[in-house]
């Protein structure tokens, strides 16, 4: 329609330009300079201590880049070790004793054991897909986030060194989300080498600051949230996949507390884990049920 009609592609063209809009195959992007006085205000904000913080971030970020290079070769050596060193593994079946405490309608705490079958070794604590279709939301919004901290740390050091900010803008290509800024490319060749990295720099600057008050905040979220929920007490189940061994009416079920596998006390996910890796090294137990005591614990109450 707006090849036939080159009046209409004017518009639509305009209307695009009006709105700071850019579209193309599998690519959406926003710019705009409502911005720019927030950002000019905050690269002018306390001059000094952003020299300071920005240089931090400029040897952070030389400090990084080395040590993720030397990262990414271990784990690629890793990863072809394995590949050419691994031999199949048999596929053992091991059964797992846990010790479930659920809190029935009258609020009273009941106890009782539950026999799981962990194929090819301890069971995972989510099995299967890494990352489950319903958390797609919460990883693009960190994304997004993410990339905004980023682009704002590029934009603020760009105004701390004396290079035009023209404008800020988000963008999605396909599915995946991401911002950027606009700087005047004239005035940053302009500048000296050392001026250039704190720039360069300050994105994964501030993306590790971030990151170091979002853990923080996450380490604290239990005595923030100290009057509405406890921990310490097990592991909460809030997912049993469908093809695990753990579903089922004898199974875990979500909203289960998990306070012990065999005979390994669990307070915590960490526990969970530490569990079974010691249950996975130790030979298997096997238990034995008389058949009225079987039929009574097939499918507890809940």
């Amino acid at each position: 329609v707006l090849q036939s009609s080159n009046s209409l592609k004017a518009s639509y063209e305009d209307w695009l330009l009006t709105y700071g809009l850019s579209v193309s195959p599998f690519h959406m992007r926003w710019q705009t300079a409502l911005f720019n006085r927030q950002f000019y205000n905050w690269g002018r904000w306390k001059p000094r201590f952003l020299y300071l913080w920005f240089s931090i971030g400029m040897v952070f970020g030389i400090v990084a880049m080395f040590g993720s290079v030397i990262l990414l070769g271990k784990t690629l050596m890793q990863t072809l070790t394995q590949m050419l060193t691994e031999a199949p593994k048999a596929q053992n079946d091991r059964m797992l004793q846990v010790v479930v405490s659920v809190l029935s309608s009258g609020l009273c705490l009941r106890r009782y054991k539950l026999i799981v079958l962990c194929e090819n070794g301890p069971c995972s604590v989510v099995p299967g897909v890494n990352l489950p279709v319903s958390q797609l939301t919460y990883f693009f919004s960190a994304i997004l986030i993410s990339g905004v901290i980023h682009e704002v740390g590029h934009g603020v050091a760009a105004i701390r060194e004396q290079v035009r900010f023209n404008g800020f803008g988000i963008f999605i290509f396909i599915v995946y989300p991401g911002a950027f800024v606009d700087l005047f490319t004239t005035h940053l060749q302009l500048i000296s080498p050392v001026q250039q990295l704190r720039i360069f720099c300050a994105g994964v600057w501030h993306n590790f600051v971030l990151g170091v008050a979002s853990f923080m905040v996450l380490f604290l979220l239990p005595a923030i949230l100290f009057p509405f929920y406890y921990t310490g007490v097990g592991a909460l189940v809030t997912e049993v996949a469908e093809d695990s061994p753990a579903n089922g009416p004898r199974g875990l079920f979500v909203g289960d507390l998990v306070t012990n596998l065999q005979d390994c006390p669990v307070y915590s996910v960490e526990d969970w884990n530490s569990c079974l890796g010691d249950i996975s090294e130790k030979s298997q137990v096997g238990y034995c049920l008389s058949a009225a005591t079987l039929q009574q614990l097939s499918f507890p109450a809940r």
